[in-house]
């Protein structure tokens, strides 16, 4: 999709399920959010995945003259707005590690958690960033592949770097011009000690551009951040070590699941089945099974629905799945209820039930279908 937002139109891509968190992703300078494509079919199982362009890359719109950490952060809210989102996780490589720093500083309330891939609280010094302006708008992104490929990448012959090559020759020179000076005066006093949420800084264990040990210092300037390496890989490892950087990513969000408890699992019971449904049934707890119903409220809601792994709407679909090709009909009565809570619409509920008459039985759709038209036609 392309949206005019303030003074260029951005081009962005947004996937996976609407209900579920957004997860914003920011690439690399001369690159595109093509970098993280090998990421999108896992990701969006569980996040409203977006991507964009960012100012000057790929195919958003392109403007003259330095660019600002404060600008690119301002564009990615601007994405945001108007997608309608008020809170997304962001993860940035590199140049979009350092927007996401910018964006988590200056507006923490719009921040869930931070991935911050192979990046720095400030980059190379003032001068070498001067000297790459200045042969870029002179020449083109031409002049930087012999510079920039072999910081990038472990193995430039791989057709994933091939790749990379490609999106730099593309990079418009003004883009790349105003992006490096972004990083040309970037400074870390703008992000540290300003940064409060949920944070995993990861880097690969042979990047030249950004080593471990400047990761280390990004770890240092945000407390309470998690520190992880991507074994062998470089300053990009989106393409080069897709599932290694794949897992690393999953590895932050199911580090965010809240732990199994009876705290966490009454907030999502309440939150799935109602809260006046959970207080009539609290109050109909008894000493013979008050340990049962804490056991439930603890490791079914708390240590299942609280996973990372599937999105809300998808576990309430194979709860009903599974419901009524058991034949609990009191538990299917209640959880095709809960779907006012957990999105499931009419339509999807037709469609689990068919597919429960195709493996479960005839019978046995058919009895689920009566409940479930009953149940729907209740007011709420």
């Amino acid at each position: 999709m392309f949206l005019k937002l303030g003074d260029i139109v951005v081009h962005a891509t947004v996937e996976g399920p609407e209900e579920a968190p957004a997860l914003l992703m920011l690439h690399s300078i001369g690159t595109s959010m093509h970098v993280f494509e090998p990421q999108v079919e896992t990701l969006c199982r569980t996040h409203r995945v977006i991507r964009m362009d960012m100012r000057g890359h790929g195919l958003s719109g392109v403007t003259d003259g330095d660019y600002s950490m404060e600008l690119h952060a301002a564009d990615a809210l601007a994405l945001l707005d108007a997608l309608g989102i008020r809170k997304a996780h962001v993860l940035g490589m590199s140049i979009g590690g350092r927007i996401a720093m910018q964006i988590a500083a200056q507006a923490p309330d719009r921040v869930l958690s931070l991935i911050l891939m192979d990046t720095a609280l400030e980059f190379l010094p003032p001068k070498a960033w001067q000297d790459r302006i200045e042969a870029v708008l002179e020449i083109g992104t031409q002049a930087l592949v012999e510079v920039v490929m072999p910081r990038w990448v472990v193995d430039p012959a791989l057709p994933s770097s091939e790749g990379l090559r490609q999106m730099l020759l593309r990079t418009d020179r003004r883009g790349y011009a105003g992006s490096a000076a972004a990083l040309r005066d970037a400074r870390a006093a703008q992000v540290a000690g300003h940064i409060t949420c949920p944070t995993t800084v990861l880097v690969g264990t042979v990047d030249i551009a950004t080593p471990p040990e400047v990761a280390r210092d990004v770890q240092a300037a945000i407390p309470g951040s998690r520190y992880a390496e991507i074994e062998g890989a470089g300053h990009l490892p989106t393409l080069e070590f897709p599932e290694a950087s794949t897992a690393a990513i999953l590895a932050h969000f199911a580090a965010l699941a809240p732990p199994a408890g009876r705290e966490a699992g009454l907030a999502v019971r309440k939150a799935v089945l109602g809260e006046a449904h959970v207080a009539r049934a609290s109050g109909n707890v008894t000493p013979l099974d008050a340990p049962f119903q804490d056991w439930i409220t603890a490791n079914v809601w708390g240590g299942i629905w609280t996973r990372p792994g599937l999105t809300r709407h998808t576990r309430s679909l194979l709860t009903i799945a599974m419901m009524a090709a058991l034949a609990r009909h009191e538990e299917l009565e209640l959880h095709i209820r809960a779907t006012r809570n957990t999105g499931v619409t009419p339509e999807q509920i037709g469609e689990v039930l068919l597919q429960v008459g195709a493996y479960a039985g005839v019978p046995t759709a058919n009895a689920a279908l009566k409940i479930a038209k009953a149940v729907l036609k209740e007011t709420p």
